[in-house]
C-alpha cells in the first residue's frame, strides 16, 4: 500500500469487540454500537456477530449505507429537524427498523407532521443532556416536554438516551467507573419518572466507550451504544481505557525529508490525522497529534495540509523513506479522512475495505 494509510489489525479489532460483547452479555443488556467510528458495514457485521442487536448512526446517510448492506435493526442518535432528512427516514423506516432520536418539542412537532402526512409511526427515543451540554432536553425538563411529545400524533416513544462521556458531578473525570455508575443512575430514574406519568419507557440507552463498562451494571439500564472500542485510539489509552497494544488502528507514513537532527517530515497531515482532539488540554494533556508507534522520543508536534512535523528528542535511525505508524488521537474523524482502510488478517495478509459510510453530511 501506498502512504499515507489507515492500517487495521484484525485480530485486535476482533477482540476489542469481542470484549465489549462479553460486558452487554454479563450485564444482560443490548449492545449498540455507534458505527460513527468505523462507517464500514464489515465491522458492523462483525459486532453483530459477536453479539449486538444493532447498531447506532448518527446521519441517514450512514443509516441508508447500512440498510443497503443488509443492516436491519438502526437507531440515528442524533435529531432530524429538516423535512428532507425526515423524510428520508421515513423511506428508511420501510426497510428497516429505525429508531430516531427527538430532543426538543419543536423537533418532535416537526417529526409528528411528517410521520401524519405519510401515514407512519415513527419510533422515537428522547435525548436528555445529562451533563455533556450538547444536544439532549435538559434533565429537569424531560418529563414536562416529554407529556408533549407523548400527545403527539404518528409518534411512539420506546426509551431514553443519553451521551455523557467522562463526566461526573458535573465536571470532567478520569473515574469512570464512578462517571458510568452516575450516569445510569440519572437515566433510570428518569425512567421511573417518565413512567409514573404513563409514558411507556422500554429503554435506557446510554453509555461511551469509557463508561460503557461501569453503566451497565446499573439495574434498568438496558442498552450501551459505545464506538470508539472497536480500534481505541491515542486519547482513550491516555485516558487509561486502554493499553496501546489494544489500539487496532494507526496511521502508517513516509518519512519524505529529515532536515534536521530534531526534525523529520511525514506525508501526513491535517488531510490525514483528525485535529479535533487538540494537545496539551486538559484533562489528559495529550503529547502531539497522535502517538509514534515504537519511538516514546518522537512526537507528531504539528501538521499543516500535507505535512506532519516530527519532534525527535534524543537519537533515532529514521531516515527518507523510512515508514512508521501514528495512533492518531481521535480515530473516529481519522477514519472519515480517508477513502480506504486495510486490515491485516491473522496471515498477516493486507485487505482493503472502502470506508463506505465517510463523508456522509446529511
Amino acid at each position: 500500500m501506498d502512504t499515507p494509510a489507515v492500517i487495521i489489525d484484525g485480530r485486535k479489532l476482533k477482540r476489542n469487540i469481542e470484549k465489549m460483547s462479553e460486558v452487554a452479555k454479563k450485564n444482560n443488556i443490548n449492545l449498540r454500537p455507534h458505527i460513527k467510528t468505523h462507517k464500514l458495514p464489515y465491522i458492523a457485521k462483525e459486532q453483530l456477530r459477536a453479539g449486538a442487536i444493532g447498531i447506532t448512526a448518527a446521519k441517514v446517510t450512514e443509516a441508508e449505507v447500512m440498510a443497503d448492506h443488509g443492516i436491519t435493526d438502526i437507531f440515528i442518535a442524533y435529531p432530524l429537524v429538516s423535512a428532507q432528512k425526515i423524510q428520508r427516514a421515513i423511506e428508511l423506516s420501510k426497510r428497516v427498523r429505525l429508531i430516531l432520536g427527538v430532543d426538543s418539542l419543536i423537533g418532535a412537532q416537526i417529526l409528528s407532521k411528517i410521520a401524519k402526512q405519510n401515514d407512519i409511526t415513527l419510533e422515537i427515543r428522547i435525548e436528555v443532556d445529562s451533563g455533556l451540554k450538547r444536544t439532549g432536553i435538559l434533565y429537569s425538563d424531560v418529563i414536562s416536554i416529554a407529556k408533549e411529545i407523548n400527545a403527539l400524533p404518528n409518534l411512539l416513544i420506546t426509551g431514553i438516551y443519553t451521551f455523557r462521556g467522562p463526566i461526573l458531578n458535573g465536571q470532567p473525570t478520569l473515574n469512570f467507573e464512578e462517571a458510568g455508575v452516575e450516569e445510569g443512575k440519572l437515566m433510570v430514574r428518569l425512567a421511573t419518572k417518565l413512567r409514573d406519568e404513563g409514558i411507556s419507557i422500554r429503554d435506557v440507552s446510554v453509555g461511551s466507550t469509557s463508561t460503557s463498562a461501569s453503566a451497565a451494571t446499573v439495574p434498568g439500564v438496558t442498552e450501551i451504544r459505545p464506538g470508539t472500542y472497536v480500534f481505541y485510539d491515542a486519547m482513550q489509552e491516555k485516558y487509561g481505557c486502554c493499553s496501546e497494544n489494544e489500539c487496532a488502528a494507526a496511521v502508517r507514513v513516509t518519512v519524505i525529508s529529515r532536515p534536521t537532527k530534531e526534525l523529520a517530515i511525514v506525508d501526513g497531515g491535517s488531510k490525514t490525522f483528525a485535529t479535533d482532539v487538540q494537545p496539551n488540554q486538559p484533562p489528559i494533556f495529550l503529547q502531539g497529534f497522535g502517538k509514534v508507534v515504537n519511538h516514546p522520543n518522537i512526537k507528531l508536534e504539528r501538521v499543516t495540509e500535507e505535512h506532519g512535523m516530527l519532534h525527535i528528542d534524543g537519537d533515532t535511525d529514521i531516515d527518507v523513506g523510512d515508514t512508521i505508524d501514528i495512533i492518531p488521537n481521535h480515530i473516529c474523524s481519522t477514519i472519515n479522512l480517508h477513502n480506504d482502510v486495510y486490515i491485516k488478517d491473522e496471515q498477516n495478509q493486507y485487505h482493503q475495505f472502502t470506508v463506505l459510510a465517510r463523508g456522509k453530511l446529511q
